[in-house]
């Protein structure tokens, strides 16, 4: 049976870590409260932060800045999501919405005026 968490990142109880994610003070804070789910949704906002900043991972100051970030991603003021939020793998996508998520436009019609030689 999973182990079951408070967490105060999407405010639900459910299932945890298996085990501390890494070591040291922050690793076993987020072990003991925030759900797999919660921890889950990291690497893309990870993602973000190295793109947005351009950090280079080889750099003890831009790990510093990631732990950061991530401490104040499931711990600061702004961290709970909001009332009502559904995490997106439980939100049925409707027929108008799916496939609405960006690429190329479609060949049929449309597209611009058409040029005549």
């Amino acid at each position: 049976m999973a182990r079951i968490v408070k967490c105060v990142k999407l405010g639900l109880e459910l299932p945890g870590l298996d085990k501390p994610p890494f070591p040291g003070e922050l690793g076993q804070r987020i072990y003991e409260n925030i759900s797999k789910q919660a921890y889950d949704m990291w690497p893309a906002q990870s993602t973000l932060i190295i793109n947005h900043y351009g950090l280079n991972m080889a750099d003890p100051e831009a790990r510093k800045l990631l732990r950061e970030q991530m401490e104040e991603f499931f711990f600061g003021s702004e961290a709970k999501m909001p009332e009502g939020w559904v995490p997106e793998t439980e939100s049925a996508e409707t027929p108008a919405t799916a496939g609405a998520k960006g690429g190329a436009p479609s060949s049929k019609g449309g597209g611009g005026a058409s040029r005549k030689k």
